[in-house]
C-alpha cells in the first residue's frame, strides 16, 4: 500500500520517460485543476502524486512511474490474479490520458485502463484486475500523457495491491 504521506515507497520513476510524477500536496499549488485535498488524509497538507500539463511539456509527451516487481509464482497470485485499487483524479477542459498497464520483464504490456479527457473535479476509485497466468514476474506501470492545457494534470493517490501477489 502507498499513500505517499513520506515516499514513493518504492514504486519508481521511468528513466526513458519525457517528465515524471511529482510529489506534492494542494497546499503548495496553486488553485486551478489540482485536487484540493488528497484521498488519505482529505487534507490540504496531504500528499499524492501529480503530474501538470505545462509550457515545459509538449502535448503527448509521458511520464511512467512503475510498482516493485510482483511474482507471479505465488500460487495465490496465480489462481486469483490480484487487483490493484487505487484513486485518481482528472480535471481539466484539455487534460491528457492516463494508462495503467502491467509489464514483464521480457517487456510486454497488457493495457489494464486507458483514460482521456476530463474525468471530474473528484477523487474516483478504480479496481483492475491484474491478468495473466503464467509465471512471469511483472510490474504495473501507471503512464500519463501530457494534455493541451498549461494548467491541466493528473493525480494518483492510496494505490494498494491485493494480498493475493
Amino acid at each position: 500500500h502507498c499513500n505517499f504521506e513520506f515516499d514513493l515507497c518504492g514504486w519508481k520513476q521511468d528513466e526513458s520517460d519525457d517528465f515524471d510524477w511529482n510529489l506534492r500536496t494542494s497546499s503548495t499549488t496553486e488553485m486551478g485543476t489540482e485536487p484540493v485535498t488528497d484521498h488519505t488524509l482529505q487534507e490540504p497538507s496531504g500528499h499524492y502524486i501529480f503530474i501538470k500539463s505545462s509550457f515545459y511539456q509538449l502535448p503527448g509527451q509521458k511520464a511512467r512511474i512503475s510498482s516493485p516487481v510482483l511474482s507471479r509464482r505465488n500460487k495465490n497470485c496465480k489462481v486469483s490474479g490480484g487487483v490493484i485499487l487505487f484513486y485518481y483524479h482528472m480535471y481539466g477542459a484539455h487534460i491528457g490520458s492516463l494508462i495503467v498497464y502491467q509489464r514483464t520483464m521480457a517487456k510486454h504490456k497488457k493495457i489494464l485502463l486507458d483514460l482521456t479527457g476530463n474525468q471530474g473535479n473528484f477523487w474516483q476509485r478504480k479496481a483492475l484486475i491484474l491478468a495473466g497466468d503464467k509465471d512471469e514476474d511483472f510490474q504495473v506501470v501507471f503512464e500519463g500523457i501530457a494534455g493541451t492545457g498549461p494548467k491541466d494534470g493528473i493525480a494518483l493517490d492510496d494505490l494498494t495491491f491485493s494480498r493475493e501477489c
